[in-house]
């Protein structure tokens, strides 16, 4: 199989990292004063968890790994990783969101959008391009995340699904 890198891209936001540690240290300050005030209760653990919960947040969801290779899409969140072989890629475009929704937050997400299920990786500062799948993997029917070249990315990926599809030149970084 060939495993020339056709593209590859790794994706921050200082704004979602800073969202994320604000709240590891808010529920970690807000544990250490219940826990100087009453000793070990519920709502002591309750902070204690959401502390670790942000913390591993805050790691996990630092950089999401974007790579295309000429047999797959692949994308990694920290412990979590995507592939998608493109010949099961009905199609690529830019993702327009409803209202609210594309404001759903920053990590990876699951929810329907016009009727079809869709896993989101994303951070909220990048626009994001949403794969159709030929055939669903699981319920998952779409699957959308952020990029900040969508204009090189976007036709890369159109070229690589299409019938008359000659492999790209390597456009890794």
């Amino acid at each position: 199989m060939n495993n020339q890198l056709n593209y590859q891209e790794r994706l921050t936001s200082n704004k979602t990292t800073a969202l994320f540690s604000f709240l590891t240290l808010l529920f970690l300050l807000l544990f250490i004063w219940r826990l100087g005030a009453v000793a070990m209760d519920t709502l002591a653990a309750l902070f204690l968890f959401f502390s670790a919960f942000f913390l591993f947040y805050t790691v996990n969801f630092r950089a999401l790994i974007i790579r295309l290779y000429p047999f797959a899409l692949k994308l990694k969140f920290g412990l979590f990783s995507w592939s998608i072989p493109l010949d099961n890629i009905a199609s690529c475009s830019l993702d327009q969101l409803p209202g609210l929704k594309r404001l759903g937050g920053a990590g990876i997400h699951f929810m329907t959008v016009r009727h079809r299920y869709r896993a989101s990786f994303n951070f909220l500062e990048h626009p994001r391009l949403v794969i159709s799948l030929k055939q669903k993997a699981g319920p998952v029917r779409d699957i959308s995340f952020s990029t900040s070249r969508p204009e090189l990315l976007l036709p890369l990926i159109q070229q690589a699904v299409s019938p008359d599809h000659t492999p790209a030149p390597s456009l890794a970084d």
